[in-house]
Parts: C-alpha cells; structure tokens; sequence
C-alpha cells in the first residue's frame, strides 16, 4: 500500500506507519508518503509526537486505490512523557527503530518509475562543465577559466554543495520536533548541529547508505559532543 499523511500545519515527516498485524513498519519521508506491505483486515498504527494516534483497518476498498489519504489530527496536549501502548512502543525513535522490520525507502528507483537512474546534474556541476569544456584545436574559454582562477573555485564550490546536499537530505528524513525533543538540540541550532555532522567523514558515509536508523544512532552521539562544546543541557 502507497499513502500520504496529511494534517493541518503540514509537518508530517518521519511519522510512524506500524503494521500491528505482521510487526512491521516504516516512516514517511519529508512530504509525508510512505509505502508499506498490507493484507486485507490488517492494523495499521500512525503515529509521532505531534499528532494523536490513529488506527486505520486495511479493507478492499482502500487496497484498491493508488494512493491512501490518511488525515491526522494534532495532538495538543503537552505531555513530559510519552508512552506508546500496547504495542510495545516506548516514544524514542532509536529504540523503536531497532525492535521494528522496516520496510526498504521509498525511492523513484523503487517504485520502477522511468528515467530513475538518471541523475540531473546540479547548478555547480553545470558550471564547472561549460567552464571547462569547449571545442576547436585551441579552446579558449577552459583556458581562461584555468588562469583566471575560475575552474578552480567552481570545482571547490561542487565539493562544497555535495556536502550541504547531504544536510538538506538528512534534515527531510526526521521532524523537526525530533531533534529537539530527543536530541535535546534548540530549534534555532539545528542547521549548526547538521553542519557538526556534516563535516565528520563517518555522516557522510552514513548519508549515502541511506540507513535511517544508523544515521540517526550517529546523530545520538553527536548531539551529546555538540552540546557539550555549545555548553548546551
């Protein structure tokens, strides 16, 4: 089954979907969507900090559709604690994360969609491409590009943006009440914690795994050594 969480001030990213029925489970990525394995009759939980939690049973008519609309509603009571029963949750994503089968992320690849494959070059990349290509026996324009300083300061700019490309994929995959509920990281500071792991070789590679679960165990530790070094509770 292929859905959307929807709900009224838009912040649906990394929303639990459990299927209570076979124990599995998935998040939904940054704009709420989600893919996970149903049968008929089968349970499934949403759930997540902002929001009440919602059971929705698996009948024909909802396996029949292309795309499942699950409306949420926001939670407005303020609890110090929570606590997800009966179905063994306990409200901190790492810990859930390790006791659930998650279901592969949903990626255009995935799904078979056309052209998945193929990557479309960035801004920078198209840039450095025209600065650096040119025809002819004797092409001018790399040559300038070279003595001016110009290649060197696009390709350095293309590392650069590599790197943010990476914070701006891991800042989709969770909300961002996550990081300061449970990583205890001040709303204002989050893109400076995203650049603290950003610039340790270890995210980087984690990023590009797409391990959900293990990058956020990094970002654990890692909000325990930023606040340490911000003087941060």
């Amino acid at each position: 089954m292929e859905g959307k969480v929807v709900s009224a001030d838009g912040d649906v990213a990394a929303t639990h979907v459990m299927n209570i029925s076979t124990n599995s489970a998935t998040i939904t990525n940054s704009n709420g969507f989600f893919a996970i394995r149903v049968q008929l009759k089968d349970t499934l939980v949403f759930s997540a900090v902002q929001f009440k939690k919602k059971e929705l049973v698996v009948t024909a008519e909802l396996m029949d559709r292309a795309l499942v609309s699950v409306p949420l509603e926001d939670e407005l009571t303020e609890l110090d604690e929570v606590v997800v029963t009966p179905y063994n949750l306990t409200g901190d994503i790492s810990k859930d994360l390790r006791t659930l089968k998650m279901d592969p992320v949903v990626t255009a690849e995935s799904l078979g969609l056309p052209n998945a494959h193929v990557r479309i070059p960035t801004k920078s990349e198209r840039e450095l491409f025209e600065a650096t290509s040119g025809g002819g026996l004797l092409p001018i324009n790399p040559i300038l590009n070279g003595i001016s300083g110009r290649t060197k300061m696009l390709k350095e700019r293309v590392i650069r943006n590599k790197l943010y490309d990476r914070t701006e994929r891991v800042r989709d995959f969770y909300a961002d009440s996550l990081y300061y509920t449970q990583l205890r990281i001040p709303e204002a500071k989050i893109d400076d914690f995203l650049y603290f792991c950003e610039i340790d070789a270890r995210f980087q590679y984690l990023v590009d795994a797409h391990d959900v679960l293990k990058i956020w165990m990094y970002m654990e530790k890692r909000s325990m050594a930023y606040r340490k070094n911000n003087n941060l509770k």
